[in-house]
């Protein structure tokens, strides 16, 4: 099978797999959300698969074409920083160096250009994304007149998926040893992902929730979250937090709390070990 095929391939998994577990707040196979089904994210993840890991494309292209796929497919947006973090991974994994994935990470942000922001920013304003406003700096809404990297460094003091281009992915690197202690420990990889979208809600202010309802509020569900998550974290069997965490996950909702960006994150670790 070819390189690009197999990407894609591990895309599409990622995405699927981070359905399978419960996450509060988010749209998964126990309960839809936010006007939003599971099967408009399944639907996301096959349209942005066939596009996301073709060769001979740039970066900017390689964000724009899947959104404009993901929004011929289900007109809303799904998946914009599942793409915009996965991009760059696919991207890096394509180039035929020696080098560590996150070593041709860090190459293919240093190596953006003007036409990458400009594609970006079509993208973002593509998907629209909920709390999507003006910037002083670098604002999606007029001409780029920037890299990417340049763009993104700028936005990441208040966004953990820009903050992934600034730090060469560490977060998501943080992520994944979340994961792989979890899967060793309990053998259950659904149950894994649930720790690593709970690691992301109580570890950082989720971005998503911040931009539509402001900080105050993003830090309340961040203190909820670290409850969570210590209370999950102690568990022999993470099944028996099950009917916590599906309470959680109801209340999040009855108060339109979707914390995406820690979805966005979470995806990002499960295609990172995919690719390991």
């Amino acid at each position: 099978m070819r390189l690009n095929q197999q990407l894609a391939d591990a895309f599409k998994a990622a995405c699927i797999a981070e359905l399978e577990a419960i996450k509060p707040g988010n749209v998964h196979i126990f309960s839809d959300g936010h006007g939003m089904t599971v099967q408009d994210f399944v639907l996301s993840a096959d349209a942005a698969s066939q596009v996301i890991a073709q060769p001979d494309l740039s970066l900017g292209e390689r964000i724009l074409s899947s959104v404009e796929a993901t929004q011929k497919v289900v007109g809303c947006n799904t998946n914009l920083g599942v793409i915009l973090l996965c991009a760059p991974l696919i991207h890096a994994a394509l180039q035929p160096t020696s080098d560590s994935l996150i070593e041709k990470v860090s190459g293919v942000l240093a190596g953006t250009n003007v036409d990458d922001a400009e594609l970006v920013f079509a993208a973002i304003r593509l998907a629209n994304p909920a709390g999507l406003g003006e910037v002083a700096q670098y604002d999606v809404h007029k001409p780029a007149g920037c890299t990417l990297l340049h763009a993104m460094q700028a936005a990441a003091p208040y966004d953990m998926i820009a903050q992934q281009y600034r730090n060469g992915f560490a977060d998501v690197a943080n992520g994944l040893a979340r994961y792989q202690h979890m899967l060793m420990q309990w053998q259950r990889p659904a149950w894994s992902v649930t720790a690593v979208h709970l690691h992301f809600m109580a570890g950082f202010l989720d971005s998503h929730v911040a931009r539509k309802y402001g900080e105050t509020i993003a830090r309340l569900l961040q203190q909820e979250a670290v409850a969570h998550e210590a209370a999950f974290l102690k568990m022999y069997n993470p099944k028996n937090y099950q009917a916590a965490l599906l309470t959680f996950d109801e209340a999040l909702k009855k108060r339109g709390l979707n914390p995406g960006t820690s979805a966005d994150l979470t995806v990002a670790t499960l295609f990172l070990h995919n690719l390991m």
